[in-house]
């Protein structure tokens, strides 16, 4: 097994001058160096293909020991150079100082085979000197989680961090789910995660808020040369054209969250990525029954900060709070505000995007955003499941009598009473629709097409996913592989899968895991 590393992080930016895991306050430094711990018995439970060959691996390397060795923490390869980076962060608006990374260790930064660069980082690696007092492990269930869900989003086409692998450690992690003073030991597992760099909004804040304009600096000019190449050497005009783009990268990256029904749940500004990435898994959720309310962060339960509709507006307030980062770096505040505006203007023809290709038509008008807003609306009183709704709006026929007949929606209701209360508005709403499609250049089958490729058939509703990992814990992976097997075609029907494409039963509703998470979920 070869991989070729360019570890740029490290050779090009200030690390720490003491290694190790010792808890500390790291000062004037990007990284520290620190080994993973190594685990009892690491075991492959699954592993993602199509992230394996970005990296130069095929999927023969999975069937190695060495591989569950290397991608548990056991053993390094040659030209990997352990680190865990420090950056610091708002957390549920608050500022929390230095945060790091407690339980993540980056082993290296690889040249894939297309010439891209991918840092390759474990997730669950052990202790570092940002753990502060925790163990720097990581569950099963999260690590399920997010090696599922990284892939997925990948596969609907919503920018994201990537997985490689996920490793059984063979050790007990103990955890308090609920942070109610029950906790209990629960196996303990590995997600080797890649991206081409994990810099986040915090990486800027920490040094911004030490006065370290010297680090912030670098960390520009670092991500500058390797990731917005274009834009290196052109001093000021550079930096606020990256500034820019940052911001509209945000904007559609949670434009693609909001077509498909995710929802983060913990939005603070040291998970928000620098590429405009999906990152850090935690408590996210997706949609069921249609409430731009919902958050599934039982931290959030109160202020609902973080809540599925409200996150264009807290994306916002996290690239405003970059700004007030970078500030140091800048003459004036003219070009910040410039690439905030930037945000409004990317957010603006995103969402007519999304709604255009939703509804199937050519373009969004006015109107049509109007118009969604009023389907929105019908969506939440009448308990319609997001996912299987514009599903079957997209099958839907342009013959009057059928494509305004509420009832071609009736596995999408959760409630009798709901579905009551909404089938008449409904029905004026299809009507609606359908007298708007007449205006519209697309054909029947395009329209249907376009549709098809904008609502998935299959996302990893948080009950799927507890199914794989009710299996794994009892010894039985496959239902791991078996969903990201279903995962990798989102859009396509896929015969005998139906029970993965149907709204959420009864069971899942309250169900820990299914509703609800922790941040240690």
């Amino acid at each position: 097994m070869h991989i070729e590393f360019d570890n740029a992080f490290l050779r090009e930016l200030p690390g720490d001058p003491e290694a190790g895991p010792r808890v500390r306050q790291v000062e004037g430094a990007a990284w520290s160096a620190v080994a993973p711990t190594p685990v009892a018995a690491p075991r492959l439970l699954a592993g993602s293909a199509e992230a394996a060959a970005l990296v130069g691996l095929d999927t023969a390397a999975f069937d190695a020991p060495e591989f569950a060795r290397v991608f548990a923490g056991n053993a390094l390869l040659p030209g990997m150079q352990p680190w865990a980076a420090n950056y610091g962060g708002h957390q549920f608006g608050s500022w929390a100082g230095q945060l790091g990374d407690g339980r993540a260790i980056s082993l290296g930064e690889a040249l894939g085979p297309g010439g891209g660069r991918w840092e390759m980082q474990l997730k669950g690696a052990g202790k570092t000197p940002y753990s502060r007092f925790a163990d720097g492990r990581a569950v099963l269930r999260s690590s399920i989680r997010e090696f599922l869900c990284s892939e997925a989003m990948h596969h609907l086409g919503v920018p994201t961090t990537r997985a490689l692998s996920l490793v059984g450690t063979g050790e007990p992690v103990v955890r308090d789910m609920f942070y109610d003073g029950h906790p209990q030991a629960e196996p303990g597992a590995v997600v080797c995660r890649m991206a081409p760099t994990f810099l986040r909004f915090g990486s800027w804040q920490l040094p911004a808020s030490r006065g370290d304009t010297a680090l912030l600096r670098g960390l520009a000019d670092y991500t500058l040369r390797h990731h917005f190449p274009e834009l290196a050497g052109q001093g000021a005009a550079g930096d606020a054209e990256w500034f820019a783009q940052v911001c509209e990268r945000t904007a559609w990256m949670v434009a693609g969250w909001m077509r498909v029904g995710f929802v983060h749940g913990v939005m603070n500004t040291d998970n928000m990525s620098i590429l405009g990435l999906t990152i850090d898994y935690g408590p996210y959720g997706w949609v069921e029954d249609y409430d731009p309310d919902w958050t599934p962060n039982t931290t959030d339960a109160q202020g609902r900060r973080y809540r599925f509709g409200t996150q264009p507006q807290v994306a916002y307030w996290n690239l405003t709070r970059l700004a007030q980062a970078l500030a140091p770096l800048f003459a004036d505040v003219a070009p910040l505000e410039a690439g905030l505006a930037r945000f409004g203007q990317a957010w603006d023809r995103a969402q007519r995007d999304m709604v255009a290709r939703k509804l199937g038509l050519a373009q969004c008008t006015d109107q049509d955003l109007r118009l969604f807003a009023e389907l929105q609306a019908l969506l939440h009183e009448g308990q319609l499941d997001m996912t299987l709704f514009f599903r079957r709006l997209a099958d839907a026929d342009t013959a009057a009598d059928a494509a305004v007949d509420p009832s071609r929606f009736g596995e999408a209701f959760y409630e009798p009473a709901a579905r009551a209360a909404v089938e008449a508005p409904l029905r004026d709403w299809l009507a609606r629709r359908l007298a708007r499609l007449a205006d519209d250049p697309l054909d029947a089958v395009a329209r249907r097409e376009r549709m098809r490729l904008a609502n998935p058939c299959y996302v990893p509703r948080n009950w799927l996913v507890q199914e794989a990992i009710d299996r794994a814990a009892q010894g039985d992976p496959d239902g791991v592989s078996e969903l990201l097997e279903v995962m990798r075609r989102p859009y396509e029907e896929q015969p005998g899968r139906e029970s993965h494409a149907r709204r959420r039963p009864e069971w899942a509703r309250d169900r820990a895991g299914c509703s609800m998470l922790s941040c240690s979920s």
